[in-house]
């Protein structure tokens, strides 16, 4: 099998600093709000970049485990507060080098979303996925965590969740200024890929050609929307890895 990851190198132990950004202070941990949530002692809440929380019900429990009543230094690519006013970050402990958001991958309670600029960082993040799904801890446990491309039904159950599928791309077109992966003949029903014009710029860019996943077995995550059938926009590089060659 082939595991490339859209310009990502994605194999072997995930790398000790390549998700140490800027600095953003540090703080000790006063709550766990969620997943991927905490507050720290001074009042401000973090929000833990790069990773998307996974449907299991111990996933707050694990972050707690981690970082509950323990000091952490805030690593990001910019301090500016998301919409509700959280800090978007790295975290690591201090002293320690694996990010938290690397440790929770690790013990298979959360995907990695790839929602970093940084294809080290991104590395680091996949690695530590890749390694949970082989040693089946966590969620890989489960049966269906990878949705298959050829149950578009199974697909549209979770509209609105992160989520990862996997199929060979029967066709790659392009229409009203969208490119289209499609993994089945009927646009209606079957599960597609778009990429919009602009991100066809970004990719390009990156010198990755959609056209070149024709009739190639691909992994695609994202958030799945419905258009008739279930769909996954590419918003940025790095979510859709090549599996299997033509």
């Amino acid at each position: 099998m082939v595991a490339a990851i859209l310009g990502l190198a994605a194999t072997g132990p995930a790398h000790a600093t390549g998700c140490r950004f800027a600095p953003q202070g540090e703080g000790r941990v006063a709550e766990v709000i969620d997943v991927r949530t905490f507050r720290l002692q001074d009042g401000r809440e973090v929000r833990l970049l790069g990773i998307e929380p996974a449907d299991t019900t111990d996933a707050a429990a694990a972050l707690a485990g981690l970082i509950a009543g323990r000091s952490v230094t805030l690593h990001g690519e910019t301090d500016a507060p998301d919409r509700y006013g959280r800090q978007p970050a790295f975290a690591f402990l201090v002293g320690a080098t694996p990010s938290v958001q690397s440790e929770l991958l690790a013990q298979g309670t959360a995907l990695a979303s790839l929602a970093v600029s940084d294809k080290d960082c991104a590395a680091d993040l996949t690695a530590a996925e890749a390694a949970a799904r082989r040693a089946r801890v966590g969620l890989w446990g489960q049966a269906g965590v990878i949705k298959s491309a050829e149950s578009p039904g199974d697909i549209l159950a979770d509209v609105g969740r992160f989520r990862l599928v996997e199929g060979r791309v029967l066709s790659v077109r392009t229409a009203g200024g969208t490119t289209y992966l499609n993994f089945g003949r009927n646009w209606t029903q079957d599960f597609a890929v778009t990429i919009s014009r602009r991100m066809m710029v970004t990719l390009e860019g990156a010198g990755i050609s959609p056209k070149s996943f024709e009739r190639r077995r691909i992994r695609v995550r994202g958030f799945i929307e419905r258009r008739g059938g279930p769909r996954i926009e590419v918003v940025r590089v790095g979510q859709i890895e090549v599996v299997g060659d033509k």
